[in-house]
């Protein structure tokens, strides 16, 4: 790959982390004892029976869209950590090289197109 496109796709998953690490920390809090782990935050609405519905529903969603975010900063920060060890663009699974255009279209990939289409179909 060339350093250049490597040094682009470089800025766009840090780009990407900070996004994802703003978007968390609006109704998360980091831990303190486990990397990247984050822990949503109950909202306080006030004592009413409405408004405590309200809570545990915002809540809930909370969750979810805390594990979906946290999902994707795991991929990006595996795609640094990638680049970092000087691995970036390998498949995991068969060690060939990754296409250019599937790594700048979708830069935490860590698998070919030949390798993901097989998974896909397990």
């Amino acid at each position: 790959m060339k350093q250049e496109s490597l040094a682009i796709i470089k800025q766009k998953l840090l780009d990407e982390k900070q996004k994802l690490e703003e978007q968390l920390s609006k109704f998360t809090e980091k831990s303190a004892h486990i990397k990247g782990d984050y822990n949503a935050t109950f909202p306080e609405y006030g004592d009413k029976e409405d408004e405590n519905a309200a809570e545990v529903a915002e809540f809930s969603d909370n969750l979810s869209l805390e594990r979906t975010l946290e999902k994707s900063l795991a991929d990006v920060d595996g795609a640094l950590d990638r680049i970092k060890k000087g691995t970036y663009g390998t498949c995991r699974h068969c060690g060939k090289e990754i296409d250019e255009k599937r790594l700048v279209a979708r830069p935490v990939s860590s698998a070919c197109i030949d390798c993901k289409e097989k998974l896909s179909r397990q």
